[in-house]
């Protein structure tokens, strides 16, 4: 295949038939010394390799530190020595709790004849997307648009001329080539290979395509920054983000997907777009709305993707029904989840929605929180080698736990959760359901719901206390100020709508933390705190858009929760730093990165939703919000720039920008009072 390769190279194929290839390869201390070579101690349980990771404070790029890659971190430093030695730069970028990254690391980045080949070809860059969002999105966009595009994820693993130009990329690959329906799948090692040889016969075509590659790239990222209102600011534009949702909305299981598809695939819980219709149903009275989201919140409260022993979501469902989750609990996930489940306890008062608020904020007390009164990042999907190994359970775990409960008991919990049929995962592992609503099941015993979730507790409790003794899930211990954030707000909504001041308390604690100790001597925040090896924790980099944009929000709700003046007057000062950091005065709207910050080749604004609100909607938010609580016209102004900066992708994509048309629903009710 090489040779083949090579020969189209020869024959002026080079750069269509080289990305068309390399593209349908994816599938889905200052005395320190950094040469990678075994340790003089290496035999004496010492590592045998380590690299310039070691010194650094992300836990995701300290399960790198052993690797026998020669990693460097993200900096000058790498790039002078690609540009040294004339090679092209690997970047690898992953994050700490995800699942096919460590799959990489074990296959390839573990692996020495694999390892040999990158440190003599390549220099190596190591990345945490959490740390250095800016230079995850500019890469990631980069995978998107060089064609033919792919959709991305992670690992995202690009090559990069010496300059930090994108040529190529993919995610994961395997080390080997393996056959497949469509002929072959490359593997990693064929495909360091292909591009090396590229590089060194073909340099010039190599770096003209590059070149284009940037100017794409800069396009897509400028495309935002360089538009101009396209529609009115009017309801129609919310409406038209409402019906979206809607069109995508699956009627059996809640949540939202493909209709075309049957809703196959993986399903993510989606807080803005659930947030926009719980909003909508409110100024409405919207029966429709409130129960599409009762409806996804039910679903989801039973299924696998919560955490029926321990409390708390994880990130995803990998099919329609909510049952069979990616295992990893992300902070951010669960911090937008209590907002919502607390807005729906609110209105419908339901047991359920109590009892899973008060479990997952019992979840984040005890697993998620730092001594200092921060909250952690995530939690790994894996343990022992296994994707959710600590969260499942066979038949025979199950019996040994539970082998003291009374038997009509242990009957009914293994009733009530599903562990009477055959397993659900894997076909060898049960993931706790429950496949009937509690209520549903109580009415049928004659119970309450109170009464049946009594008996069940002690049981529940037994299996939790066995599962603690497991090995645990690797814990990222980095603490983020966007997602702080979004964790005190969460925190701040549930303890106002359940009279709960110990959350409240907690939320404080946080906030007090964030603005004491991840912030610079000028005000400035930072945007993460950590310690390395052997190390005092410290914060350090600065922050993103986000930080300021989700730490606002949770000052907000804190002053909502707490009535206390220094919520606001904390937000306020916060928020009039954003506008001078990152504020696009002439178009309107921010930019990710501040305008002091390191500059990529390329620098854009953020703007779609995710599994988290786009930043640039979240700060339009907070924008409006302070013009509810103070009065003062200017952050009025600045919302409505903000909404005329974002109006032609919300025109154009009302479904992928719903934080967005839910801040708009805001500030155009606000306007209208104002105006009678």
């Amino acid at each position: 295949m090489l040779r083949t390769m090579w020969r189209w190279l020869r024959r002026g194929l080079t750069l269509a038939m080289l990305l068309l290839l390399l593209a349908r390869m994816v599938p889905a201390d200052p005395h320190f010394d950094w040469k990678d070579t075994p340790t003089a101690n290496a035999g004496k349980g010492e590592h045998k390799h380590t690299n310039r990771l070691a010194r650094e404070s992300s836990p995701y790029l300290l399960q790198h530190a052993h690797n026998p890659v020669a990693w460097y971190p993200w900096g000058e430093e790498a790039f002078a020595q690609a540009k040294k030695e004339g090679k092209l730069v690997f970047l690898s970028i992953g994050y700490s709790s995800c699942h096919w990254c460590h799959v990489m690391e074990r296959e390839s980045f573990e692996n020495e004849e694999i390892a040999k080949i990158l440190n003599r070809d390549f220099v190596c860059i190591k990345v945490d997307r959490e740390e250095r969002p800016d230079i995850d999105n500019v890469y990631m966009t980069a995978l998107q648009v060089i064609p033919p595009g792919q959709s991305g994820g992670w690992p995202l693993s690009m090559f990069l001329t010496p300059d930090g130009k994108p040529i190529f990329g993919g995610t994961y690959w395997p080390p080997e080539d393996k056959p497949s329906e469509g002929g072959k799948v490359r593997g990693f090692k064929s495909v360091l290979q292909i591009a090396h040889e590229a590089w060194t016969k073909q340099r010039k075509q190599i770096e003209e395509l590059a070149d284009k590659n940037a100017e794409r790239t800069r396009r897509a990222l400028a495309g935002l920054a360089l538009g101009t209102a396209l529609a009115p600011l009017d309801r129609n534009l919310v409406q038209a983000a409402v019906d979206a949702v809607k069109a995508s909305f699956d009627p059996e299981y809640g949540g939202f997907g493909s209709p075309a598809r049957e809703f196959r695939g993986p399903k993510f819980p989606t807080p803005p777009r659930l947030a926009l219709l719980q909003h909508e149903a409110q100024r409405h009275k919207a029966k429709e709305l409130d129960d599409m989201v009762a409806r996804t919140l039910d679903h989801m409260a039973r299924g696998g993707i919560y955490d029926q022993l321990g409390g708390g979501f994880h990130r995803y469902s990998t099919e329609r029904t909510w049952t069979v989750p990616h295992f990893e609990k992300m902070l951010y996930d669960n911090a937008q989840l209590c907002e919502i489940y607390a807005e729906a306890y609110q209105t419908r008062e339901n047991p359920q929605y109590r009892r899973v608020l008060e479990q997952t904020l019992a979840f984040i007390a005890r697993e998620m929180t730092a001594p200092e009164g921060g909250f952690y990042s995530a939690l790994d999907a894996d343990a022992q080698g296994e994707e959710g190994r600590f969260y499942v359970w066979t038949k025979k775990e199950i019996d040994a736990a539970l082998t003291d409960a009374d038997k009509s008991r242990t009957a009914l919990f293994q009733r009530v959760y599903g562990l009477e049929g055959e397993p659900n995962f894997e076909s060898r592992y049960h993931i706790l359901t429950l496949p009937r609503p509690l209520a549903e099941q109580a009415q049928a015993l004659k119970w309450t719901e109170e009464q049946l979730d009594a008996r069940l507790a002690p049981l529940r409790h037994t299996l939790f206390e066995a599962r603690a003794k497991r090995p645990r899930p690797f814990l990222d211990t980095k603490i983020l100020t966007a997602w702080n954030g979004q964790m005190i707000a969460g925190l701040a909504v549930a303890g106002r709508v359940l009279n709960d001041k110990q959350s409240i308390d907690r939320a404080v604690r946080a906030a007090d933390f964030v603005l004491k100790t991840m912030r610079t001597d000028k005000g400035r925040l930072l945007r993460t705190y950590g310690a390395a090896p052997g190390q005092k924790a410290e914060a350090r980099l600065n922050a993103y858009l986000d930080d300021y944009a989700f730490f606002v929000h949770g000052l907000l709700c804190l002053h909502d929760a707490t009535k206390e003046k220094r919520w606001l007057d904390e937000a306020k000062r916060l928020t009039d730093l954003m506008v001078q950091l990152f504020g696009d005065e002439k178009r309107g709207g921010f930019f990710y990165t501040s305008h002091d910050h390191e500059a990529l080749f390329a620098r854009g604004k953020e703007q779609y939703d995710g599994a988290q609100p786009s930043s640039n909607s979240m700060a339009a938010r907070n924008l409006v919000r302070l013009w509810q609580k103070t009065g003062q016209e200017r952050y009025a102004q600045l919302a409505e720039k903000t909404f005329q900066a974002l109006v032609g992708p919300l025109k154009e994509e009302p479904g992928s920008l719903t934080a967005l048309a839910d801040a708009l629903a805001l500030y155009l009710d606000d306007k209208a009072a104002k105006q009678k």
